[in-house]
């Protein structure tokens, strides 16, 4: 099992800057691109000996992985509520000042906003936290904080319309 491991990994390390470039020309964020990554060597590591013995061509096999994944990853988007780029959109705002005539310097607003997720609960403070500053994913910070991927989204717009919402309230 352990030599099939080792072909695996050593096939990844051999593609992962094609199989990056792959992605990045298929999905709309660099993050994504990179979960995707990893999320094919995690299948490839899946794979049972028996099953690994079947496959006649390593390569092809993990494009295969690779293809399916974007497919997958297309119908999630689709899902989600609340796109990355929107969640990009309200960051920006929530930064920027709302209201041009505002005459707050940026260190006043930087101080009101580490205020206001202060304030948050304990999860959602810890969710924007490491999505915007540790800049994880939803999958990542779902398995760190034993949380579903939908109740990170959950957390995250919870938290920015509340600093939205209180940051309005400022200007």
């Amino acid at each position: 099992m352990r030599e099939k491991h080792a072909t695996w990994s050593a096939l990844f390390a051999e593609k992962r800057a094609t199989l990056s470039s792959y992605f990045l020309r298929r999905v709309a964020h660099r993050w994504d691109a990179q979960d995707l990554v990893q999320e094919v060597y995690l299948r490839l590591l899946r794979i049972e000996p028996a099953d690994a013995a079947n496959i006649r061509s390593p390569e092809a096999y993990l494009f295969t992985v690779a293809a399916n994944l974007v497919k997958e990853h297309a119908v999630l988007r689709q899902q989600q509520p609340l796109g990355s780029d929107e969640l990009e959109q309200v960051v920006e705002q929530l930064v920027a000042p709302t209201n041009l005539e505002a005459d707050m310097d940026s260190e006043s607003r930087q101080q009101r906003l580490a205020a206001l997720i202060d304030r948050l609960s304990p999860k959602c403070k810890a969710v924007l936290i490491m999505h915007y500053r540790d800049e994880l994913s939803y999958r990542e910070i779902a398995e760190r904080m034993s949380i579903s991927t939908n109740m990170v989204k959950k957390y995250i717009v919870k938290g920015l319309a509340a600093c939205r919402q209180r940051m309005a309230e400022y200007e």
